[in-house]
């Protein structure tokens, strides 16, 4: 009889560093760490299986605060090394932590290869829309007409949409959640986390000494039922206080927002997050200009599709199969090679 050696269940306090949080009271980082560690215990996961990778910025210093094992890597490469990471030890849980400059600046080229080879990582933009660690120069989610101290004049640059980027790479899950509702963060963050291969959640973040305020026309407090568009699947689509507004597909195949009373209630949108074809979530992610107009959170996407570790493993052990272990020195010496005298 086989028996299973389950994890001994742990606390929030288990899961949290003896290191000082160092971010600026008031920061949403707080709220965003606090909430997976948290979430941490239900999982049923062990610490000493556990990576959290970041990169640079204020968000990077989240594995300090983890009482997991962590790396503080370099700026943007963070999915690049937890690539690295999964591929060596496919037993560990890995999660990649990163702000909207580490992730979609310099990072934005690791981060879309991760999302489309399906590498099976929980990855967590903490987007404030601001570059908070160097002191408040505009990011890639920035608006346009940004004033920063790089941008002088206003920002000429239109920001990305984290969401429709994440959806264009062919990441198979990719939800939106925000810093002011831990529990709608929390079970964002539980499905991301139950997600076989790529996992993205971009996190509303709000930076309250460089950009205070970006998300509160949505994710404030009286504004959220009539702001905030949520998505369940295969439930319709309905917000505003007494769930009066909803979202249409007209004819033509757009979306819109209107009220149930005029659409009726056969032709508002039942959300499929687990449509194969990306282009109704892709869609979904386009409805907003910006955070500040009715704008959808929850889970976007979630589809199953071959994850990059298990694939890969599996090609080696046919290859081992089918021609026995590897021979190095035969290696260097074949094809392309050349004596130099």
């Amino acid at each position: 009889m086989t028996t299973v050696d389950l994890p001994s269940p742990t606390t929030r306090k288990d899961w949290s560093s003896d290191q000082e949080v160092r971010w600026c009271p008031g920061c949403g980082d707080y709220s965003i760490l606090a909430a997976v560690q948290m979430l941490m215990p239900e999982l049923a996961v062990r610490r000493e299986d556990t990576v959290f990778i970041s990169g640079i910025g204020c968000a990077a210093r989240f594995p300090y605060y983890m009482n997991t094992y962590g790396m503080h890597t370099i700026h943007g490469r963070a999915p690049a090394i937890a690539t690295g990471l999964a591929l060596a030890r496919p037993d560990l849980d890995v999660w990649v932590v990163a702000g909207d400059g580490d992730a979609l600046s310099i990072g934005g080229n690791h981060l879309i290869h991760a999302l489309r080879r399906n590498v099976n990582l929980t990855i967590l933009i903490f987007n404030n829309q601001i570059y908070g660690l160097t002191k408040g120069q505009y990011s890639p989610t920035s608006e346009v007409g940004k004033v920063t101290k790089s941008t002088p004049f206003g920002s000429l640059d239109h920001p990305f949409n984290p969401v429709s980027l994440a959806l264009g790479a062919e990441a198979t899950f990719v939800a939106r959640t925000h810093d002011m509702d831990r529990n709608h963060m929390l079970d964002t963050l539980r499905q991301a986390h139950a997600h076989k291969g790529s996992a993205v959640v971009e996190i509303y973040q709000n930076c309250n000494v460089f950009n205070d305020g970006a998300f509160e026309k949505v994710t404030g407090k009286e504004s959220r039922a009539d702001m905030l568009i949520p998505l369940v699947h295969g439930e319709p689509i309905r917000f505003g206080a007494d769930g009066e507004r909803c979202v249409v597909a007209d004819p033509d195949g757009r979306l819109r927002i209107t009220t149930v009373a005029e659409a009726g209630e056969e032709r508002v949108l039942v959300h499929d997050a687990s449509r194969d074809d990306p282009g109704l979530a892709f869609a979904l992610s386009r409805l907003a200009r910006g955070p500040y107009e009715p704008t959808p959170i929850g889970v976007f996407r979630s589809v199953a599709r071959a994850e990059y570790v298990e694939e890969s493993t599996r090609q080696l052990d046919a290859a081992m199969a089918q021609k026995g272990p590897g021979d190095l020195a035969g290696l260097l010496r074949s094809g392309a090679s050349w004596d130099i005298a």
